[in-house]
């Protein structure tokens, strides 16, 4: 059982960042994929970015250059830096894990654990 905890959310105007973190009840050291999800009411949970033994990968264009995803190790603890937010930015976010699988994906279902999310409003 692993179990994950989001923090760092918050309400912030468009141009600002925040940064998220989700520390893992287990260690983060082999690499397997952990990710950022988001949700917005009505909608499915979107993967945002992930992390795996071949790197980050992201998932969503429109983040591209603004959203960065990295780990310590030390602390395991995975990070979401989020730069020049947008209004459209605004969600829950989650953070996924799969201890089993080295390779992240965009599926929501191919992760087994969750946290209970970090709500991020980006107001214009």
């Amino acid at each position: 059982q692993v179990e994950l905890v989001e923090s760092g959310g918050g309400s912030v105007e468009a141009g600002r960042s925040l940064t998220l973190s989700c520390v893992a009840s287990v260690s983060t050291e082999s690499s397997y994929c952990m990710a950022w999800f988001r949700q917005i009411p009505g909608k499915e949970r979107e993967a945002v970015v992930g992390i795996d033994r071949r790197g980050n990968t992201t998932f969503v264009d429109s983040v591209k250059g603004r959203f960065t995803i990295s780990k310590d190790n030390a602390k395991n603890t995975l990070y979401l830096q989020m730069n020049n937010l947008k209004p459209e930015d605004s969600a829950m976010y989650y953070c996924g894990a799969n201890p089993d699988r080295w390779y992240c994906r965009d599926d929501e279902r191919y992760y087994e654990y969750w946290g209970r999310g970090t709500r991020v409003t980006v107001s214009s």
